[in-house]
Parts: C-alpha cells; sequence; structure tokens
C-alpha cells in the first residue's frame, strides 16, 4: 500500500501502537452504495463570478481541487443506480435556530456566508445537484442530525455510506463517524474531502481511517461503482 498522506505525523511509537492494538482493518464496499455530498456551497468553497461579497469562511484551491474529483465520482454514481444526496448547511439570518454554533462561533455577517438565501448558502455550480438527487438541509455537523437521511438509505437498501465534501475535520468527520455507528460501511473518498486547514485535515483521514471509515481515493470509490452498475 502508498504510504497515507498522514503517515509523516506519525512517530515509531505510533506506529507500534497501532498495529499492537489492531487499529484500522479494512471495513470494504458493499452492494448498495449511496454517495453523500457535504456542504459543498459557494461559502464553504469560493465566490461565484462576479461576486462583491467576502468569503472569510471558503477554503479556496484544496476545495476546487477536490470539486474537480467529486463531480466524475458523482457522474459515476448516478450510472451505476447510486444515490447521490447532497447536504445544506445553512441559519436563518436572525441566528435563532444557531444554537451552540454560534455561541462558539461569532456569526459572519456577509452574504458569502451560510445565511439561509444567501449566494454563500448555494451549492457550488460545479457540483450542482441532477435531476433524481436529494438535497437535505442540516443545522448540525452531521448529515444525520435532525435530517431524514437515515430513513432514506433504510428505504433504499443501502448498506455502504461514501463521504465527500468539507470540511474533513468537522462535518465530514462528523457524518462518518454517525454512519459508522449506525453500522453502515463507511467511505471517506481522500481527493473528495477538504478542510481549510491542513492539519486538521489529515489527522481527521488518520483518525477516520484508523477507527471508523476505510479512506480510499475516488478511482477505487469509482471502480467498485462501475463492477455493480
Amino acid at each position: 500500500m502508498a504510504p497515507r498522506a498522514w503517515e509523516h505525523l506519525l512517530g515509531d511509537a505510533d506506529r507500534e501502537r497501532l498495529a499492537g492494538a489492531r487499529f484500522g482493518r479494512r471495513v470494504g464496499m458493499g452492494e448498495r452504495c449511496a454517495v453523500l455530498v457535504i456542504d459543498v456551497q459557494n461559502y464553504m468553497v469560493g465566490p461565484p463570478p462576479g461576486s462583491t461579497h467576502a468569503y472569510p469562511s471558503a477554503c479556496g484551491p484544496v476545495a476546487e481541487r477536490a470539486l474537480q474529483r467529486i463531480a466524475p465520482l458523482l457522474a459515476t454514481a448516478r450510472a451505476a443506480g447510486a444515490p447521490v444526496v447532497y447536504t445544506r448547511m445553512e441559519l436563518r439570518r436572525d441566528g435563532s435556530d444557531g444554537g451552540v454554533y454560534l455561541r462558539k462561533r461569532e456569526p459572519l455577517q456577509t452574504e458569502g456566508w451560510l445565511w439561509e438565501g444567501s449566494e454563500g448558502a448555494a451549492i457550488h455550480a460545479s457540483v450542482a445537484p441532477q435531476h433524481g438527487d436529494i438535497v437535505l438541509v442540516k443545522r448540525k455537523p452531521s448529515a444525520f442530525f435532525g435530517t431524514e437521511l437515515m430513513s432514506l438509505l433504510v428505504d433504499r437498501g443501502i448498506d455502504t455510506v461514501v463521504v465527500t465534501g468539507g470540511s474533513t475535520a468537522n462535518c465530514v468527520r462528523a457524518t462518518a463517524v454517525d454512519s459508522a455507528s449506525y453500522n453502515f460501511r463507511t467511505v471517506v473518498v481522500e481527493d473528495c474531502v477538504f478542510d481549510r486547514f491542513e492539519v486538521s485535515h489529515l489527522v481527521a483521514l488518520f483518525d477516520l481511517d484508523r477507527q471508523y471509515a476505510d479512506v480510499r481515493a475516488s478511482d477505487e470509490v469509482r471502480a467498485h461503482l462501475e463492477r455493480r452498475s
């Protein structure tokens, strides 16, 4: 296996502990996959052409590169008949549904953030939902919390949840942990997730691969979907 992106963060003692404790076994992908696209919104990626609004929360080039990999993965999923489910994080403009999130983080007063109906809250045009895709609005990190995602997956007989989008250490991680907690085989697509901070991105991938999910490349996931189409 090729060196993992987070390998340089680990010392010898870390590697010995990983091996001794038998972390990081492969769960594999099952027969019925669904692809989750977490919060690929303008506020997470960056302003659309011609925008005059501030985008202080955007991930920029790392998000743009991930979206370039997400787009073909979604095309493969749709061709294979796998459900594609988007989430969109948005809050009321008065902050009344923000809860602890807005106590921990000061609201950003710009149309380039996640306010309901804002430019920032829109899904990025390069990976816009297609006919038959599902879009869920959420107000907490996990795609499962307060949404109908679980019932949708059960109704479709899904056994494998494939997670893409952002950010790796926040909403992707929370979604993947919940997915594994519900006993879905869970895959985090390494080149299809992104974060504002490289250290958060790498540590989150390490933790997820160690305990909750298989961190895989998009080419591997696409190949699996193609075999089941």
